[in-house]
Parts: C-alpha cells; sequence; structure tokens
C-alpha cells in the first residue's frame, strides 16, 4: 500500500492556499455585510439622538432594535449568492460571528429578565456592549483575513465604549449624544472598510 507523505512545505502552501480563498471570499460578502450594518446604526444612531433630545421622551431609544432588520437583508443576499469554496478559516470567521450575534441576544434578553425582577429595564447598557461585540469580532476577522485595516478600525469602538462602561459606573448622566458616538463608531469601523473591500472587488475584476 503506497503511503502519502505530507511535508512540511505541502503544509504550509495548503495554509497559504486557505487563508488566499478566505480573502477572497472575504472580498466577494464581506464588504456589503459591513454596509448593511454600518449605515442603519450611523442612520438609527442620528435619528434616536434627534428624538429624545427634541422630544425628551427616552422610550425613542428603542428604534435601536431595528438593528436586527440587517439579518434579513444579509440572510436573503446569501442565499442568492453563488457557491464557493468554504476553508476551515471561514467556518472560524462564521463561527466567531455567530457567537457574536449568541451574545446580542443573550444581552437583550438578559437586560429584559433583570428589568423585570428589578422593576427598571434600562436597555442603555446596550450601546457600550454592542461596541465591543461587534469591535472584538471585526478585529478578529481582520486578524484572520489579514486585512489590517478590520484590525485597527474597531479602536474607536473600545475606547467609546470604555468611556461608557466607566461613566455609568461613575454615575455620570447618560447623554444624549451617545447615541452619536455610537453611530460614528461603526461608520468607522464598518463603513469605511466595507467600502474599501468593495473598490478592491471592482479593481481585481
Amino acid at each position: 500500500m503506497k503511503e502519502n507523505t505530507f511535508s512540511e512545505h505541502d503544509s504550509l502552501e495548503l495554509i497559504a492556499q486557505m487563508i488566499c480563498q478566505s480573502k477572497k471570499n472575504m472580498r466577494v460578502g464581506s464588504g456589503n455585510i459591513l454596509l448593511y450594518y454600518g449605515y442603519p446604526a450611523l442612520l438609527i444612531s442620528v435619528a434616536v439622538y434627534l428624538l429624545v433630545h427634541l422630544t425628551g421622551k427616552p422610550i425613542w431609544s428603542a428604534l435601536w432594535f431595528l438593528m436586527f432588520v440587517p439579518v434579513i437583508g444579509i440572510r436573503v443576499s446569501k442565499e442568492k449568492s453563488e457557491a464557493c469554496v468554504v476553508t476551515h478559516m471561514d467556518k472560524a470567521i462564521n463561527s466567531i460571528w455567530s457567537i457574536c450575534g449568541q451574545l446580542f441576544f443573550l444581552t437583550v434578553i438578559g437586560i429584559t429578565i433583570f428589568g423585570y425582577f428589578t422593576g427598571c429595564c434600562n436597555f442603555t447598557l446596550m450601546l457600550p456592549l454592542s461596541l465591543l461585540y461587534a469591535g472584538i469580532g471585526i478585529a478578529i476577522t481582520g486578524i484572520i483575513t489579514d486585512f489590517k485595516l478590520m484590525v485597527y478600525t474597531p479602536l474607536i469602538a473600545f475606547v467609546a465604549a470604555i468611556y461608557m462602561l466607566v461613566s455609568m459606573v461613575s454615575n455620570t448622566v447618560v447623554a444624549d449624544w451617545w447615541n452619536l458616538l455610537f453611530g460614528v463608531s461603526f461608520f468607522v469601523m464598518m463603513v469605511i472598510p466595507g467600502h474599501l473591500l468593495n473598490h478592491k472587488i471592482k479593481k481585481s475584476c
């Protein structure tokens, strides 16, 4: 029986091919996916800020739940897209975002449950936590695909999230403009990289 030898060179070549394929898959879909979340976040942040600031009613912050709407658009676009080679790195990226999505959902459920028992349901905590979840997901995706811009742009989200958390712990009044800070953070870490990815697609075609 003939034994198949798998040398170190073959192993490195396979890894290089996986990275190359993952980068190709990333460019094909992720540019638009980032825009699907980035632009709605920016628009909703402006709308919530104006409505809360002008009416003085925090209930308008509930508009942030519209951020779950892009998930539908992403699912539809994935169903219409052509099948491509899925590597282990692609699976890793999908797993990362699946975990991030579950964190979003569990955080909403957790805040709702604790709010029910304490009599005070405050979703303001979702702003900094969402920035952390999304920032970590984008940074790890950037590391896996070797797209350095996606590694560094989430820094603004981390800084904004830490500022919000520290302010909340020190009993600082939550400001309306935090919504704008959230929108700007999403614009920097999602919209800018998303457009650059799409630009690379057009350039390579």
